[in-house]
């Protein structure tokens, strides 16, 4: 199974690097940077076309960004951004100042607004989910992103915060089913 993702396009919380979380955020009008990059994801996601389905979370910054893609997405709620509960609305810094070095090092312990290992049995939810797919394309959020990518290379999300995933990047991963 091949998941392309695809992290949002920037709102204005991004913007100002508040957390968002599950608040329901629409994206910023686009600048001329923005259409460049959808067109060069485009040439990726032609590369990996067909899809056998295109999903997008419930959140509407998702919906609009795979609108501007051309995609009509199906609304997945698995793919929902993790709850930052208190943290929502407020500067990324806040959240590493109150959990610094787990929130880096064993992300999984923590219980934000829901716990982060929730966030990984939602990914383990979806991967079994959609193991019949070959070919995924997903519009999702940061953390989300992060975390299937450190699920993906490590088998376990607790790596998801020691990168970055940026608006509107694209990725690819490749997941081996066994049958």
């Amino acid at each position: 199974m091949q998941i392309t993702l695809i992290r949002h396009l920037p709102t204005e919380w991004n913007k100002k690097t508040w957390l968002q979380g599950r608040k329901d955020i629409h994206i910023s009008p686009l600048t001329s940077a923005l259409r460049q990059g959808i067109s060069e994801n485009q040439q990726h996601l032609s590369q990996n076309s067909p899809f056998d389905i295109v999903l997008a979370s419930s959140l509407i910054r998702t919906h609009q960004t795979a609108m501007l893609y051309g995609q009509r997405a199906e609304t997945e709620n698995l793919l929902d951004e993790l709850d930052f509960g208190n943290f929502e609305g407020c500067p990324k810094q806040t959240l590493f100042d109150a959990h610094g070095d787990t929130w880096i090092n064993n992300p999984k312990s923590l219980v934000l607004g829901e716990s982060v290992a929730n966030l990984e049995d939602r990914i383990t939810q979806f991967l079994e989910k959609y193991k019949d797919y070959n070919r995924i394309l997903v519009f999702g959020h940061g953390s989300w992103i992060r975390a299937i990518s450190s699920y993906w290379k490590y088998g376990t999300i607790n790596h998801m915060n020691q990168f970055t995933v940026e608006n509107n990047e694209c990725l690819s991963l490749e997941f081996i089913t066994v049958v």
